[in-house]
């Protein structure tokens, strides 16, 4: 198994899409726990590391530089 590297910025998609439809979450701080907003509605939700990353389905983009 691959270890991914996550950045503040990055947007990534999810396996399972938000209520409002958007299944695009933007990274916004990283650590033990992961805030993400969604990119449909603006929701904010933290969410455990081992948990973000068992959901993640793909890096979508990434800002220059993080790569």
């Amino acid at each position: 198994m691959a270890f991914v590297r996550y950045y503040v910025g990055d947007v990534v998609q999810m396996k399972k899409s938000h209520p409002c439809g958007s299944n695009q979450w933007e990274i916004r701080r990283i650590g033990t726990d992961f805030l993400i907003v969604c990119n449909g509605c603006g929701h904010q939700l933290l969410m455990p590391r081992p948990k973000f990353e068992k959901a993640v389905k793909r890096i979508v983009s990434r800002l220059p530089g993080n790569e």
